[in-house]
């Protein structure tokens, strides 16, 4: 029923292996990779025709986790997998991006992938999985994909690399990094690092690519068994003569346009020229439509040839740059009042506001993913209204793209947070991008590592970002820093490099064509760090280091540890005490089962309130301190006094004052705060307390002036009392019997009886029961 093909490698000392034929038959193709026991399939799909007046290629790229593969039913409502998640989109993306300048110019036929984790053992991340069943599936389906394309993972720990690290090794490490490569060059890098130097960021590059070939030769195999047979595609009609006609008619026109510096005019210039040349070939539109949007296509084609030629040849960029200048900066702290930090940070026509919110454990984001729940507190979201970009567009929820971009950054500076224990806030970092050429997710690593700062928090290091851009033609490459949004559009490549003045702490690659080489890599990494310096430079005079102190409108955290025992004291019975402390004293109170304390408030005399209730609470009386209490009861021997928390002790009525009282009504009344001074705490921690040897009004310690008590002498161990003589007129006790000389002060427990011996003495009379019990 099924012809199964498969091909299995060993890899990083696991098993992959790649099978098809025997699930999703029906797709154009599918493959099931399985590394460990993590499982993903992979479907692929494409459309015989293409929609009539496209002019794009529509390839979409859908990553799925089900709950199943590890074990687990989703949380929420619905209780089943609905809308992506952060991860999914990103990981769509970290297939979508490698595979997508692998298909032929002019190729529009629609193709989906889709790609399923099954299996998760926990263990091989699903993503690099997923990414290697994609290119397979791509493979094997007989679509024109130029692949394929293998992937791996590459962690750093104790100067070594380590190809497909567990969670664990990556937590533990000092890089993630994610290489996505054919067998000749590398097409994409994703990574986030903990300040290493180009060299070893490089150095991990090359080392995913050698592993990445292994996958290449792997899928070729199961090509070689199950590939479909490859699609037959139109060729491509000689354009020679409608883009020689162009360039006649718009050439000028566009080399003039790219010369104007401002975004605003050149973007009016060059809508000029396209506008006479849709007019020149109108007559296709009607008799052609298929030759007329070809056309439409040259002229982007000429637009590129006159921005590639004038920064290779002449080494002039559109807005009159060298290669490596980096476009003015202008940055800002505390932009705005009222946020508790708060960066405006522009370069060039590139703008963000960037602004960072403080907030208690209470705040942080719980994320529901294949490993379980988790919280995570730092957060970083990036907007990018349609204005940014003088457009008329969609505005609201953020698309894969802003998810991406955020994530970006989200990498950049997250190697640089302090840890919870350094500092206890959750925070979240808002990018809103109001001008846009070039980078905007560059601008938001700047901008936000300006805000946190600007927030009070303690960056290890100020964090600062560059985009590169490349022009290859042939041997002859050029590596321009500081790219603008058309020479990103115009260009081969996109590489995004972000680091503090030790190290690079992200770097994110995504190439146009064929992969680039190691040397052009090593050129790019070079120039970058450059270009990060100098960005350093200017965003060290908006704000050189982070402020010691809060913004005022911020929460203050407070952290201390009590005993583990004490927990229960501090929260009380369902609860009670915890809630009675947050709402009598109007702070956050956040107890963890290591006994780890947190008060956060924007008052600080709520916290101390807080703070000083619950150190009552723990806290042991300390025999000799003298504590301030409130009378909460009140007894005929005494009074008792709430002191420390939870905590009531005994004022005996002889302690409240040196002479003597009758009444203890007289001395103290309930609610009344008096000052105490703890004399004993008993073993079973009972405490007794003294009014009289403190001053009332100041608290200070008094001389006890009473006469000490006589000793009673040694009361130990007093023997049988034995015959005491002559008890004079003392008489018999009651009418039951005599006092008996022979009863002891202790009775000790109560013999047992024999059976048959009766209750009485040993004539069987009474022992001295009364007579009323005893007459019947």
């Amino acid at each position: 029923m099924f012809d199964i093909k498969k091909t299995s490698i060993e890899w990083g000392g696991k098993t992959l292996t790649l099978e098809t034929g025997r699930v999703a038959r029906q797709a154009d193709g599918a493959v099931i990779a399985t590394l460990g026991e993590t499982v993903v399939l992979c479907a692929v799909t494409a459309a015989r025709s293409v929609k009539e007046g496209q002019d794009f290629f529509p390839l979409t790229v859908h990553y799925q986790e089900k709950y199943s593969a590890a074990g687990r039913i989703p949380g929420g409502f619905f209780k089943r997998e609905r809308g992506a998640t952060e991860k999914e989109t990103l990981t769509s993306r970290l297939i979508d991006r490698p595979i997508r300048p692998l298909f032929p110019e002019g190729f529009y036929n629609e193709i989906n992938v889709i790609a399923q984790v099954l299996s998760y053992d926990g263990e091989n991340e699903p993503d690099i999985v997923a990414m290697i069943a994609a290119s397979a599936a791509l493979t094997i389906s007989g679509v024109p994909f130029m692949g394929p394309i293998g992937a791996a993972r590459v962690g750093y720990q104790d100067g070594e690399y380590i190809l497909n690290p567990t969670l664990e090794q990556t937590k533990a490490g000092e890089l993630d990094l994610v290489v996505a490569a054919t067998h000749d060059a590398v097409m994409m890098v994703e990574s986030e690092a903990k300040e290493l130097s180009e060299e070893v960021m490089l150095g991990a590059v090359v080392f995913a690519h050698q592993e990445s070939k292994k996958i290449v030769e792997a899928i070729i195999d199961l090509a070689e068994q199950a590939a479909k047979d490859p699609w037959e595609l139109t060729p491509v009609a000689d354009q020679s003569k409608q883009k020689k006609k162009l360039k006649d008619l718009i050439g000028a026109d566009l080399a003039a346009a790219y010369k104007l510096t401002g975004k605003q005019d050149r973007q009016n210039a060059i809508n000029d020229a396209r506008t006479k040349a849709r007019e020149a070939f109108a007559d296709l539109k009607e008799s052609d439509p298929a030759q007329y949007l070809g056309v439409l296509k040259l002229v982007k084609k000429l637009e590129a040839d006159v921005v590639r030629t004038a920064i290779l040849k002449e080494g002039r960029r559109i807005d009159g740059r060298d290669t490596k200048t980096v476009r003015p900066i202008e940055a800002m702290v505390h932009f705005l009042p009222r946020t508790h930090g708060s960066a405006l940070f522009t370069r060039g026509e590139t703008q963000a506001i960037c602004s960072t919110t403080l907030g208690t454990k209470d705040a942080e984001q719980m994320i529901d993913g294949l490993n379980g729940l988790h919280y995570e507190h730092f957060m970083l979201h990036y907007n990018f209204p349609p204005y940014s970009v003088g457009e008329v567009g969609r505005f609201g929820a953020p698309g894969r793209r802003e998810v991406g971009h955020g994530k970006l950054a989200w990498r950049a500076l997250h190697p640089v947070l302090p840890s919870k224990e350094e500092f206890p806030y959750t925070i979240r970092v808002l990018s809103d991008i109001t001008e846009s050429n070039g980078s905007s997710s560059m601008a938001t690593v700047c901008g936000g590592s300006l805000s946190m700062m600007d927030a009070g928090v303690p960056l290890k290091r100020p964090v600062s970002g560059i985009a590169m851009g490349l022009i290859l033609e042939g041997k002859d490459f050029a590596v321009i820093s500081d790219i603008l949004g058309d020479e990103d559009h115009l260009g081969d490549m996109d590489f995004k490099v972000a680091g503090t003045s030790e190290g690079i702490t992200s770097l994110q690659m995504d190439i146009k064509i064929a992969g680039i080489t190691e040397e052009i890599m090593k050129v790019a990494l070079a120039q970058a760090k450059e270009g990060r310096a100098h960005i350093l430079g200017e965003m060290n005079k908006a704000l050189g280091e982070t402020r010691t102190e809060l913004s005022a409108h911020a929460p203050r955290i407070e952290t201390f540890t009590i005993d583990k025992s004490k927990i229960r004291d501090v929260i009380g019975t369902g609860g009670k005490v915890i809630r009675e402390i947050v709402a009598t004293t109007g702070a956050k109170v956040d107890i963890d089962d290591e006994g780890v304390i947190k008060v956060s408030s924007s008052d600080t005399a709520q916290i101390e309130a807080a703070i000083n209730w619950i150190k009552g609470i723990v806290e042991e009386a300390e025999v000799g301190k003298i504590y301030t209490g409130k009378v909460v009861n009140i007894v005929d021997f005494g009074a008792f006094v709430n002191f420390m928390g939870g905590k009531d002790g005994l004022v005996h009525v002889s302690e409240m004052k040196n002479e003597r009282v009758e009444k203890p009504g007289d001395v103290v009344t309930e609610g009344q705060e008096v000052k105490v001074k703890v004399l004993e705490v008993d073993q079973r921690g009972k405490v007794r307390l003294s009014m009289r040897v403190v001053d009332q009004e100041t608290g200070a310690e008094l001389e006890d002036t009473r006469p000490a008590r006589e000793p009673r002498g040694e009361r130990g161990d007093r023997g049988p009392r034995g015959d005491r003589g002559d008890r004079g007129d003392r008489g018999p006790r009651r009418e039951g019997g005599e006092r008996g000389g022979e009863r002891r002060r202790e009775r000790g427990p109560r013999r047992e009886r024999s059976e048959g011996e009766n209750k009485g003495g040993e004539d069987g009379g009474d022992i001295g029961l009364p007579s009323f019990i005893t007459d019947n």
